[in-house]
């Protein structure tokens, strides 16, 4: 079975969306392959940070709450 990760990504990035607070923080209990792959593309920062959470940058907030 072929995984497509662009749709995984965007999965993933409804849901930081979806669960975010203060602003655009998020819990990072997905994927760490996922999770690298937005630090990439630029929609969250470093998820390898000793923080719990992660930032969303605005325009993947808005990206993620459209997608969901």
């Amino acid at each position: 079975m072929q995984l497509d990760d662009q749709r995984i990504d965007e999965t993933v990035l409804a849901l930081l969306a979806l669960f975010s607070f203060d602003g655009g923080r998020s819990w990072k209990g997905y994927n760490w392959d996922v999770m690298d792959r937005l630090y990439v593309q630029g929609f969250i920062d470093n998820p390898r940070s000793n923080s719990k959470s992660v930032y969303l940058e605005p325009q993947a907030l808005e990206r993620g709450l459209a997608i969901a």
